[in-house]
């Protein structure tokens, strides 16, 4: 199946960035832009693409021994970017210290479980909004990101969620996000292994 680990907003801050996105579809150019879908809208810490089935048990052992090793931390949904001309963003404010160390242990729980993981990069928290297509320039709606200021939250859990690819052939289809498990962060009883 496939995988990542995600840090997962709450529903309130969801609708905070909702209202802010609904104002970006009104902007020109923004109907040559593929918007995501908002069940979907996540912080990815670690993509692991196709997990075999026997690495799970493991995986979800380290995985859960990573969150008990992290404390929760405060975070908010914050201003936006974008990475070069194709994918547009909000980003994060709040303890990313805390943030890049659970990604940073995610990532590690998953290559010691034995996922081959993609070469590792400096983690950089961010939730995709849009992805571009056509050469649309993102700048106008960085702009309009850019004062967004959501509310903070507790990171509380770390989650494993599963990526379900389109299928059906439907022109903008959208991937399908299944939230396979929730690990506590700071958990008061180190967990088995």
């Amino acid at each position: 199946m496939r995988l990542f680990a995600a840090v997962l907003p709450p529903r309130e801050q969801l609708t905070e960035l909702a209202q802010v996105v609904d104002r970006l579809s009104h902007l020109p150019g923004a109907d040559k832009l593929r918007w995501t879908s908002r069940p979907g809208w996540h912080f990815t810490l670690a993509f692991m693409g196709e997990v075999e089935d026997e690495l799970l048990p493991d995986l979800h052992a380290r995985l859960a021994r990573a969150a008990h090793r992290t404390q929760p931390f405060p975070l908010r949904l914050h201003s936006g970017g974008h990475f070069g001309r194709a994918v547009l963003w909000t980003g994060a404010a709040g303890d990313l210290d805390e943030m890049r160390l659970l990604a940073e242990r995610a990532d590690a729980a998953a290559r010691r479980a034995g996922v081959p993981m993609d070469e590792h990069r400096r983690y950089q928290a961010h939730l995709t909004v849009a992805r571009a297509r056509d050469g649309v320039d993102l700048r106008p709606f960085v702009d309009a990101l850019t004062p967004f200021e959501g509310t903070r939250w507790q990171v509380a859990d770390l989650a494993l969620v599963r990526s379900n690819l389109p299928t059906g052939g439907v022109p903008g289809e959208q991937p399908r996000y299944e939230t396979v498990a929730t690990w506590p962060l700071g958990g008061a009883v180190e967990p088995p292994g």
